[in-house]
């Protein structure tokens, strides 16, 4: 049995995942991190704001936390190495260095969407992209209205997706808002809009737009445990493997 330690397990994804751990055949929970009260059930698991007691009693650690927590987690992981599955996003350019110096000496897989319908999504807007070399490219994202950051880090890696199949870089093209007397549509531009309003978990479409006919690729995610089941897919899949910097698609074979 894989011992999981979440890290952020008082958020919305961490109790989500401590849900979902429940009866596993191959994990369970073991520890969980948090600097805020847990104030639902963990079963026999240890509740620590302590990262050597985490590491200690982990054989897998999922993150779901901040920014500046992650970035503390990972650099802690680098002095004990234990598997990583990070999924918070917005890392920036410190994270990533970070994420490269860590996977040197551990196994870490990092996620901007742990649902694997996305992975596939992610492929799936890759082909598209370079198939339909004279289509419009165009990214609408939804979530609930307490998201912090827009875009989301799903509909930035769509883009990213389609961007690499047409040899673009996304920093040059990617087009964040229309207002005004703006222009006629680019050629290579890629729009990627963020909505924002009630509950709506997340959803993702990224549009294919030419003369006569479009293509859309959608993905609705109508509940959290979508994200946490992929975590631990994802957990349980790295615990055996060796010091490197993994993506879903590793785990997912694609």
């Amino acid at each position: 049995m894989i011992k999981i330690g979440i890290h952020g397990a008082s958020g919305k994804m961490g109790r989500e995942i401590i849900s979902n751990l429940k009866g596993n055949q191959f994990a369970k929970l073991s520890v969980a991190y948090t600097i805020e009260p847990i104030e639902f059930d963990v079963g026999e698991a240890i509740i620590t704001d302590d990262l050597k007691t985490l590491f200690d009693n982990s054989d897998v650690i999922i993150d779901f936390s901040i920014k500046q927590g992650a970035l503390n987690l990972i650099n802690y992981a680098r002095t004990y190495p234990k598997p990583l599955i990070i999924g918070t996003t917005g890392l920036g350019d410190e994270g990533a260095e970070l994420l490269r110096h860590a996977s040197a000496v551990m196994p870490v897989l990092q996620a901007t969407n742990m649902s694997l319908g996305v992975a596939v999504l992610n492929r799936l807007a890759e082909l598209a992209s370079k198939a339909l070399s004279d289509f419009d490219i165009e990214i609408v994202e939804m979530h609930h209205r307490h998201k912090l950051d827009a875009p989301s880090g799903t509909a930035l890696t769509l883009a990213t997706h389609a961007a690499k199949a047409r040899n673009l870089s996304l920093e040059n093209v990617r087009v964040s808002g229309r207002d005004g007397m703006v222009g006629a549509r680019s050629k290579d531009e890629i729009a990627v809009m963020a909505l924002r309003g009630g509950d709506i978990v997340g959803r993702h479409t990224i549009g294919f737009y030419n003369d006569g006919e479009f293509v859309e690729l959608n993905h609705t995610a109508t509940s959290r445990a979508t994200f946490a089941k992929g975590a631990i897919k994802t957990a349980i899949w790295i615990s055996d493997k060796k010091a490197g910097l993994y993506s879903i698609y590793d785990c997912l074979g694609l």
